[in-house]
């Protein structure tokens, strides 16, 4: 029976393999002849054939990936768990009236006010204490690192250091061992003690984004004209002065991308939370609720509720850092 189960499962798993790489072959062939046809052209159509072969592709994989989807979640927002009636603003209703919801939402706000914070000065008190140090190369990528492991992969080495054992027994984890040879003698269960458990799971995000914000930061620092400093050194200013009134304003629209960038990705955390508590002991965000009430409890309108939530919570974030891009190159 197990025998015939894992053929079944082979088999099905070989014809989705089979459908997916059909479908990307015929995409590629309907590009090539897309291509052929506007290199043929000549004449007026020229110009018109040649917009359409490289925008036409972008902007149908744009309608069928994030618009498409983004109107579909739209409409079952507005409708009940198994989606067969419309029940207008309900699940909206129930997202900012329910006490669960409420400690989700707040959860949430604890991460993206602590996170990018601690993050972004991180990142830039290591930007510019690693530029003063000879192979700054190498100590860059060691802290940059974490950018290279996944949400999933850091929170499982997370997960060795949070683990909490009876302190008779050997331990593995890091953090329980230094608070027993600090003297502790009942070191807390780190991820079920709450509101504990939420600052720790932060923790996890500010190691992986650190890194990026101090590469971004350290590239804005290297470019501030050095006749600048030269002429504020020779005015007689101290490093600390040179720091807080001459650099921090000279990168402050980088510090801003840096910090909303941080955010959003923050405000979307979903791997963190899932991989390291699954959402309970109080630590549920909005984005793992969402996965939670659309694929756990299967109520489709709650889930796409707490979707549109999540990408209208987004949005004010993403215009604001287009703004300063687009006012930084103004300036420039």
């Amino acid at each position: 029976m197990t025998h015939l189960y894992a053929d079944s499962l082979l088999t099905d798993s070989l014809t989705k393999f089979a459908d997916v790489v059909a479908a990307v072959l015929i995409f590629f062939a309907v590009l090539l002849i897309i291509f052929f046809a506007a290199g043929r052209a000549a004449g007026r159509l020229a110009r018109p054939a040649t917009i359409v072969a490289f925008l036409g592709p972008a902007i149908l994989l744009l309608l069928v990936g994030l618009v498409l989807p983004a109107l579909r979640t739209i409409v079952l927002s507005v409708e009940n768990d198994d989606s067969t009636s419309f029940i207008g603003a309900k699940n909206f209703q129930w997202a900012f009236t329910s006490d669960t919801i409420h400690q989700v939402l707040a959860n949430t706000l604890l991460w993206i006010i602590v996170a990018p914070v601690l993050a972004t000065l991180l990142g830039l008190a290591m930007a510019v204490l690693v530029d003063r140090l000879r192979n700054q190369s190498v100590y860059k990528s060691l802290i940059f690192m974490p950018m290279a492991i996944s949400f999933v992969g850091a929170s499982i080495i997370w997960k060795f250091v949070y683990d909490a054992r009876d302190p008779s027994l050997p331990q593995i984890g890091l953090l329980t061992q230094i608070a027993l040879w600090l003297g502790v003698k009942h070191p807390p269960n780190w991820i079920l003690d709450f509101p504990l458990n939420n600052f720790l799971l932060v923790v996890i995000m500010i190691w992986v984004q650190t890194g990026f914000a101090m590469v971004v930061l350290s590239a804005a620092i290297k470019a501030i004209p050095t006749d600048i400093l030269e002429a504020v050194r020779i005015d007689g200013a101290q490093a600390g002065q040179t720091f807080f009134y001459v650099t921090v304003p000279m990168i402050r629209n980088t510090l801003i991308v840096v910090l909303t960038t941080v955010m959003i990705t923050t405000l979307k955390v979903f791997d963190i939370v899932r991989t390291m508590t699954g959402g309970n002991f109080g630590t549920q965000v909005l984005a793992n609720e969402m996965y939670s009430q659309s694929f756990v409890q299967f109520n489709n309108g709650r889930g796409a509720a707490l979707a549109v939530i999540l990408f209208v919570a987004v949005l004010p974030l993403v215009g604001y850092n287009i703004v300063q891009l687009r006012r930084d190159r103004g300036i420039r």
